[in-house]
């Protein structure tokens, strides 16, 4: 990665001759040299995380004190430096903005929390992890899939903090055996969570695709589900949760009150031709957060769901919402906010 890094921003000055002037023969939104630009960003990005977490495992003791608490707080610190420099970079290039609305109080605790959030695509992930480093001033613990450390960095970084690669559920023609210790793994990761701690979990269990949404129903019908099967149908942006890793999460962390988060900007984002056409993309990205207190969640497991299942048709209403206002008013609308106080906006 290093070495890439490199060699692609030695070529760089040339490239963008190139690529500005494919853009100007061919397209009128500079796409082309917005798409290098950003490419180059991220590989000098990568390359500099993993200059970075080599130069704290050598002060570590070349990994000796790697885990203990000081070396713990100096990677969420590095880690939420390096997202603050992405971001920064990808607001003046992409033309991006994420407006962020939170409930009254949001920053008044310091207990430990369960974020759930919906997951459409490659870029909220990232997203949700700056906003609790940078704008909530929490320690995320992420349980995200094993593919994401294809990226050198993120492989190492988030190996040395407590989080969880998890393979996701196959597919019922799929050749691959199922997890049985996944469960276990979120549980103990949410075990021993601290005061400023957050555990962030996508119950969905992937990016939205309608082929995926078609596949949650089937295996609530599977299971003889037919009801949630036929609340999941009418759902239209999202798919239907997946409870056990989020209940595991849960009954691990009893004291943690559980956050849910909304958001809309990134459906037309999932694929590098995705990327190609939204260039530059000119959005707004909504994210909501809402809190449901502790002693409101139902501890019996049928209720649980049914509890989950609301949650979720609650964050497909906000969306077709949201979407239909955007199409009727230019500018973002706020979502009428819920019993716990006016939202706030950062």
């Amino acid at each position: 990665m290093v070495v890439a890094a490199i060699a692609v921003t030695a070529l760089l000055p040339l490239w963008l001759v190139v690529a500005v002037a494919v853009s100007l023969l061919l397209e009128t939104r500079l796409r082309t040299p917005r798409l290098l630009w950003m490419g180059n960003l991220y590989l000098l990005w990568d390359a500099a995380a993993l200059i970075g977490l080599f130069a704290l495992w050598v002060a570590s003791g070349f990994g000796l004190r790697i885990h203990s608490p000081t070396f713990r707080r100096a990677h969420y610190r590095f880690v939420a430096r390096m997202l603050e420099f992405l971001f920064w970079n990808g607001r003046w290039v992409l033309r991006l903005d994420i407006d962020v609305r939170v409930p009254a109080g949001f920053h008044d605790d310091d207990g430990p929390r369960v974020i759930a959030s919906r997951h459409a695509g490659p870029g909220d992930s990232f997203i949700l992890v700056h906003a609790v480093f940078d704008w909530f001033e929490r320690s995320p613990r992420i349980v995200l899939k094993d593919t994401m450390q294809w990226d050198p960095a993120i492989d190492v970084v988030l190996n040395r903090l407590p989080n969880r690669f998890l393979a996701p559920e196959p597919a019922p023609d799929a050749h691959r055996p199922v997890d049985h210790l996944l469960l276990d793994r979120i549980r103990d990761l949410a075990t021993d969570m601290g005061p400023r701690d957050a555990l962030v979990i996508f119950p969905e269990g992937g990016n939205f695709t309608e082929r995926r949404r078609t596949r949650a129903i089937e295996r609530l019908r599977a299971a003889g589900l037919h009801a949630a099967a036929d609340r999941a149908a009418r759902l239209q942006n999202v798919m239907a949760p997946r409870p056990g890793g989020f209940f595991a999460a849960l009954d691990a962390a009893p004291d943690a009150d559980v956050y849910f988060v909304a958001h809309t900007g990134l459906e037309r984002i999932r694929t590098i031709t995705d990327v190609w056409r939204e260039l530059p993309t000119d959005k707004t990205i909504v994210m909501r957060f809402w809190r449901v207190p502790r002693n409101e969640i139902p501890t019996a497991r049928e209720e649980r769901f049914d509890w989950l299942l609301q949650e979720w048709e609650d964050i497909d209403d906000w969306i077709g919402q949201h979407r239909r206002q955007d199409r009727d008013t230019p500018g973002s609308t706020r979502f009428p906010p819920r019993s716990e106080g006016p939202a706030g906006i950062r």
